[in-house]
C-alpha cells in the first residue's frame, strides 16, 4: 500500500519539481492524513501548507525554489503568473535581492501565505510563457513590469543586457511598444529610445 501510494505521488511530483500538493494527492486517492503520516516517516517533507516534497528530490536555486513552492501553495494554476522580480528570477536575468514572491492574476485573490504578493492584472496571451512548467511573464513583459514598478534602472539594464546576451529577448519591438507609455517618465521621447538607454550596458 505504502509503495503504491509513493508511486502515485512520485508520478505527480515528477512534473512539479519533486513536489505535490494536498489537492493533487486527493485526486489520486491519497488523503491529508496519509500525507501527514508519510511526512512523519520521512518519505515526504512538508515545505508549505498543503505542499510536500518527495524525500530525496533535488532542489533548485533557493529563490526559484521558493517561488515554485508559493505558486503551488496558491493552487498551481495557469491563472496565477509570476511577475516582476520573481519572473526575472525564473528567466535568470538581473541581480535582485531576495524578496516576496510576486504574481499577477486576472481577478482579485487574497492569501495568508507570508512572503507572497498578488496583483490584479490581465495579460495578453503573447506576454505569458512557461518556464520549466511554471507560468511567467515573458522576458519582454517582465522588463516592462520592472520599469513600471520603478525598480532601479541600472539593475533593469543589467537584466536587459543578460537577456540580449543569452538570446532570450526575442521580441524587441514588443518591448519597445510596452515601454512607450513609460518613456516620458524617464524623459525619453519614445519606447525605442528608453530601450536603447537600457541596452547601453550590452557589450558591442
Amino acid at each position: 500500500m505504502a509503495s503504491s501510494t509513493i508511486a502515485k505521488l512520485g508520478a505527480i511530483a515528477a512534473e512539479r519539481w519533486g513536489m505535490v500538493t494536498t489537492a493533487q494527492a486527493a485526486e489520486v486517492g491519497v488523503s491529508r492524513k496519509t500525507l501527514s503520516n508519510l511526512a512523519a516517516s520521512g518519505a515526504l517533507e512538508r515545505v508549505a501548507q498543503g505542499v510536500y516534497r518527495m524525500a530525496g528530490a533535488p532542489t533548485g536555486m533557493l529563490e526559484v525554489d521558493t517561488i515554485r513552492i508559493h505558486w503551488l501553495a496558491l493552487g498551481g494554476t495557469a491563472s496565477v503568473i509570476a511577475s516582476g522580480k520573481s519572473a526575472a528570477a525564473l528567466h535568470e536575468i538581473g541581480d535582485w535581492l531576495p524578496g516576496a514572491s510576486e504574481f499577477v492574476a486576472a481577478t482579485r485573490r487574497t492569501t495568508r501565505i507570508n512572503g507572497v504578493r498578488i496583483r490584479v492584472r490581465s495579460l495578453a496571451a503573447e506576454d505569458i510563457v512557461f518556464v520549466d512548467g511554471m507560468p511567467s511573464m515573458s522576458v519582454e513583459r517582465t522588463i516592462a513590469d520592472l520599469i513600471e514598478s520603478r525598480e532601479d534602472l541600472s539593475l533593469v539594464s543589467d537584466a536587459v543586457a543578460q537577456a540580449i546576451q543569452r538570446g532570450i529577448l526575442l521580441r524587441p519591438n514588443r518591448l519597445k511598444e510596452m515601454l512607450e507609455p513609460l518613456a516620458r517618465r524617464y524623459r525619453e521621447p519614445s519606447g525605442a529610445a528608453l530601450m536603447d538607454g537600457l541596452s547601453e550596458a550590452v557589450p558591442s
